[in-house]
Protein backbone atom coordinates (compact mmCIF):
# COMPACT_ATOMS: atom_id res chain seq x y z
CA UNK A 1 0.00 0.00 0.00
CA UNK A 2 1.40 3.67 -0.77
CA UNK A 3 1.37 5.65 2.37
CA UNK A 4 2.75 9.28 1.88
CA UNK A 5 3.75 10.36 5.37
CA UNK A 6 2.83 14.17 6.50
CA UNK A 7 6.57 15.57 5.40
CA UNK A 8 7.10 13.31 2.25
CA UNK A 9 8.43 16.22 0.52
CA UNK A 10 11.17 16.60 3.20
CA UNK A 11 14.68 14.99 2.21
CA UNK A 12 14.76 11.38 3.87
CA UNK A 13 17.49 10.35 6.52
CA UNK A 14 19.40 7.73 4.11
CA UNK A 15 19.96 4.28 5.93
CA UNK A 16 23.65 4.50 7.76
CA UNK A 17 25.23 2.27 10.25
CA UNK A 18 24.10 3.41 14.12
CA UNK A 19 20.65 3.95 12.36
CA UNK A 20 17.38 2.53 13.60
CA UNK A 21 14.76 1.26 10.05
CA UNK A 22 11.59 1.70 11.39
CA UNK A 23 8.52 -0.59 9.93
CA UNK A 24 5.87 1.75 7.86
CA UNK A 25 2.56 1.15 9.31
CA UNK A 26 1.38 -1.14 7.03
CA UNK A 27 4.00 -2.98 6.14
CA UNK A 28 2.31 -6.67 5.92
CA UNK A 29 6.11 -9.21 5.69
CA UNK A 30 5.47 -10.97 8.75
CA UNK A 31 9.24 -10.99 9.31
CA UNK A 32 9.22 -7.12 9.60
CA UNK A 33 5.50 -6.05 10.53
CA UNK A 34 5.66 -2.95 12.75
CA UNK A 35 9.87 -4.38 13.60
CA UNK A 36 12.67 -1.18 14.21
CA UNK A 37 15.54 -3.11 13.26
CA UNK A 38 19.39 -1.69 14.28
CA UNK A 39 21.47 -1.36 11.49
CA UNK A 40 24.56 -2.53 12.54
CA UNK A 41 26.82 -2.42 8.98
CA UNK A 42 26.05 -1.00 6.18
CA UNK A 43 28.52 -0.46 2.77
CA UNK A 44 28.49 -0.57 -0.52
CA UNK A 45 28.19 -4.42 -0.43
CA UNK A 46 24.94 -4.68 1.57
CA UNK A 47 23.54 -4.11 5.05
CA UNK A 48 23.05 -6.40 8.23
CA UNK A 49 20.86 -5.53 10.75
CA UNK A 50 18.60 -7.29 13.68
CA UNK A 51 15.35 -6.69 14.42
CA UNK A 52 15.00 -5.54 18.52
CA UNK A 53 11.41 -6.70 19.18
CA UNK A 54 10.78 -9.82 18.13
CA UNK A 55 11.73 -11.96 21.04
CA UNK A 56 11.18 -15.90 20.87
CA UNK A 57 10.24 -18.43 23.37
CA UNK A 58 13.51 -19.50 23.84
CA UNK A 59 16.68 -18.12 26.20
CA UNK A 60 20.21 -19.07 26.18
CA UNK A 61 19.83 -21.53 28.56
CA UNK A 62 17.88 -23.36 25.52
CA UNK A 63 21.08 -22.61 23.67
CA UNK A 64 23.37 -24.09 25.96
CA UNK A 65 21.98 -26.20 28.03
CA UNK A 66 24.63 -29.06 27.17
CA UNK A 67 27.22 -27.03 27.84
CA UNK A 68 26.61 -24.94 30.86
CA UNK A 69 25.22 -26.05 34.42
CA UNK A 70 23.09 -22.95 35.09
CA UNK A 71 21.98 -20.30 33.14
CA UNK A 72 19.73 -17.36 34.06
CA UNK A 73 16.44 -17.53 31.27
CA UNK A 74 18.02 -14.81 29.07
CA UNK A 75 15.77 -13.84 26.46
CA UNK A 76 16.38 -14.72 22.80
CA UNK A 77 14.99 -12.34 19.45
CA UNK A 78 14.25 -12.89 16.59
CA UNK A 79 17.80 -10.61 14.77
CA UNK A 80 15.93 -11.43 10.94
CA UNK A 81 15.14 -14.14 8.87
CA UNK A 82 19.26 -14.66 7.60
CA UNK A 83 21.25 -17.65 8.73
CA UNK A 84 18.45 -18.40 11.77
CA UNK A 85 20.85 -20.64 13.33
CA UNK A 86 22.94 -18.20 13.82
CA UNK A 87 23.36 -16.50 17.60
CA UNK A 88 24.59 -12.73 17.68
CA UNK A 89 25.29 -10.34 20.56
CA UNK A 90 24.42 -6.41 20.64
CA UNK A 91 26.10 -5.19 23.89
CA UNK A 92 27.11 -1.98 26.03
CA UNK A 93 30.28 -3.96 27.50
CA UNK A 94 32.85 -3.75 25.34
CA UNK A 95 35.98 -3.54 27.91
CA UNK A 96 34.69 -7.45 28.83
CA UNK A 97 33.21 -8.71 25.34
CA UNK A 98 34.94 -6.62 22.85
CA UNK A 99 33.27 -6.30 19.38
CA UNK A 100 32.66 -3.84 16.60
CA UNK A 101 31.35 -0.05 17.38
CA UNK A 102 27.67 0.70 16.21
CA UNK A 103 26.85 3.78 17.55
CA UNK A 104 28.26 5.42 20.75
CA UNK A 105 28.28 3.06 23.07
CA UNK A 106 27.23 0.24 21.80
CA UNK A 107 28.66 -3.12 20.19
CA UNK A 108 28.05 -5.51 17.93
CA UNK A 109 30.00 -9.33 18.62
CA UNK A 110 32.59 -10.43 20.89
CA UNK A 111 33.71 -13.30 22.58
CA UNK A 112 31.16 -15.98 22.74
CA UNK A 113 33.54 -17.66 25.60
CA UNK A 114 33.66 -14.48 27.75
CA UNK A 115 29.43 -14.17 27.57
CA UNK A 116 29.03 -17.90 28.58
CA UNK A 117 31.14 -16.94 31.54
CA UNK A 118 30.00 -13.71 32.41
CA UNK A 119 26.62 -15.35 32.40
CA UNK A 120 27.68 -18.23 33.88
CA UNK A 121 29.01 -16.41 37.16
CA UNK A 122 26.31 -13.90 37.23
CA UNK A 123 28.72 -10.85 36.28
CA UNK A 124 26.65 -8.86 34.07
CA UNK A 125 23.85 -6.51 33.97
CA UNK A 126 20.81 -8.25 31.35
CA UNK A 127 19.93 -4.39 30.19
CA UNK A 128 23.75 -4.29 28.69
CA UNK A 129 23.02 -7.52 26.59
CA UNK A 130 20.89 -8.36 23.79
CA UNK A 131 20.93 -11.84 22.20
CA UNK A 132 19.63 -12.16 18.40
CA UNK A 133 19.00 -15.64 16.54
CA UNK A 134 19.67 -14.69 12.62
CA UNK A 135 19.94 -11.21 10.69
CA UNK A 136 18.12 -10.04 8.74
CA UNK A 137 20.09 -8.77 5.40
CA UNK A 138 19.91 -6.13 2.15
CA UNK A 139 21.55 -6.65 -1.05
CA UNK A 140 23.74 -3.87 -2.34
CA UNK A 141 20.89 -0.41 -3.09
CA UNK A 142 18.02 -2.43 -1.50
CA UNK A 143 17.19 -0.94 1.60
CA UNK A 144 17.90 2.52 0.21
CA UNK A 145 15.23 1.76 -3.11
CA UNK A 146 13.22 0.62 0.10
CA UNK A 147 13.40 3.83 2.24
CA UNK A 148 12.75 5.90 -1.17
CA UNK A 149 9.11 3.60 -1.70
CA UNK A 150 8.25 4.51 2.18
CA UNK A 151 8.84 0.72 3.74
CA UNK A 152 10.80 1.95 6.26
CA UNK A 153 11.58 5.20 8.12
CA UNK A 154 14.77 5.99 9.48
CA UNK A 155 15.77 7.55 12.96
CA UNK A 156 18.44 7.72 15.67
CA UNK A 157 18.47 4.85 18.64
CA UNK A 158 18.41 5.85 22.16
CA UNK A 159 20.27 3.44 24.99
CA UNK A 160 16.36 3.26 26.53
CA UNK A 161 14.86 1.81 23.22
CA UNK A 162 17.82 -0.79 22.58
CA UNK A 163 18.28 -2.25 26.36
CA UNK A 164 15.64 -1.12 27.86
CA UNK A 165 12.42 -0.57 26.05
CA UNK A 166 9.47 -3.79 26.23
CA UNK A 167 9.67 -5.53 23.20
CA UNK A 168 6.12 -4.57 22.40
CA UNK A 169 6.28 -0.95 23.08
CA UNK A 170 9.70 -0.22 20.66
CA UNK A 171 7.58 -0.02 17.69
CA UNK A 172 5.53 2.56 18.86
CA UNK A 173 8.63 4.34 21.35
CA UNK A 174 10.77 4.30 17.54
CA UNK A 175 7.87 6.17 15.67
CA UNK A 176 6.96 8.67 18.56
CA UNK A 177 10.82 9.44 18.40
CA UNK A 178 10.77 10.54 15.03
CA UNK A 179 8.82 14.03 16.35
CA UNK A 180 4.90 15.32 16.18
CA UNK A 181 4.72 14.54 12.68
CA UNK A 182 4.75 10.76 12.84
CA UNK A 183 3.54 10.19 16.50
CA UNK A 184 -0.10 9.64 15.07
CA UNK A 185 1.15 6.44 12.98
CA UNK A 186 1.73 5.21 16.31
CA UNK A 187 -1.83 4.60 16.53
CA UNK A 188 -2.67 3.17 13.12
CA UNK A 189 -4.72 -0.29 13.12
CA UNK A 190 -2.25 -2.91 11.17
CA UNK A 191 -4.99 -3.36 8.97
CA UNK A 192 -6.39 0.09 7.58
CA UNK A 193 -9.71 -1.23 7.09
CA UNK A 194 -10.21 -2.02 10.64
CA UNK A 195 -10.03 1.70 11.37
Amino acid sequence: MDFIYPNDKAPKIPPAKGKLLIAAPFLSDPDFSRSVVLLCEHTEEGTIGFVLNQPTALTLGDLLADQLLFMPPMAIYQGGPVQPDTLHILHRMPDVLGGIPVSPGVYWGGSYETLKKIVQEGNYEEKDLRLFMGYSGWSEGQLEREVTGNTWLVGDPTDELLFETEPHLVWKAAISSLGKNYSFLANMPIDPQLN
